[in-house]
């Protein structure tokens, strides 16, 4: 058997083909790292808001921690102050006069107390009988009908509430006048 001949088939490329050829190569090269750049411009602008998101988030926490962190030692040290008033208001005028400077003395403490507590922005909330009752700054301990009130009015305070700064620390513990008895 004879061996057929083999031929060798050249192909010619023309000059514009490979021209163009190499302009789509460039072009889809521009296009590839343009698309890059978007994506790393992108994934920039997320990081430098995330960034700015941290760092509000941080100032807000180290606000809310440096007017509410001693709200817990706060909260502790209320009953001193419940005690000292209720110690207060017990004193007969006898006592009194027989314990002037005993009494001057709890007296002086527990305004040096208000005065750290205002230094620090816990206020009293002191309701006045009469005033509406409030869910918001007053707990109701007890309901009673009282003749002459109208129901939700205060009849009664039994300790008082107090904030710290626009926050509540403790409801002021009241009771409460429902429909009076006919």
């Amino acid at each position: 058997m004879a061996e057929p001949e083999k031929t060798e088939i050249e192909i010619e490329i023309a000059p514009e083909d490979a021209a163009a050829g190499e302009a789509s190569a460039a072009e889809q090269e521009i296009a590839a790292l343009r698309a890059e750049r978007d994506e790393l411009r992108d994934r920039f602008m997320r990081a430098l808001a995330d960034a700015e998101n941290s760092r509000k988030r941080a100032d807000r926490d180290r606000r809310e921690a440096e007017n509410y962190g001693g709200a817990k030692l706060a909260r502790d040290v209320l009953p001193v102050y419940d005690h000292l008033s209720r110690a207060l208001d017990v004193v007969t005028e006898e006592q009194r006069e027989a314990h002037k400077a005993f009494l001057e003395g709890v007296e002086l403490t527990l305004r040096e107390l208000l005065n750290v507590f205002s230094k620090h922005g816990i206020e009293r909330v002191v309701p006045e009988i009469g005033d509406q009752f409030d869910p918001q700054m007053h707990q109701a301990m007890f309901e009673a009908p009282v003749p002459g009130t109208r129901a939700g009015d205060i009849i009664q305070v039994m300790t008082v509430g107090f904030m710290l700064h626009d926050r509540l620390l403790r409801p002021a513990q009241v009771g409460v006048s429902s429909s009076p008895a006919s």
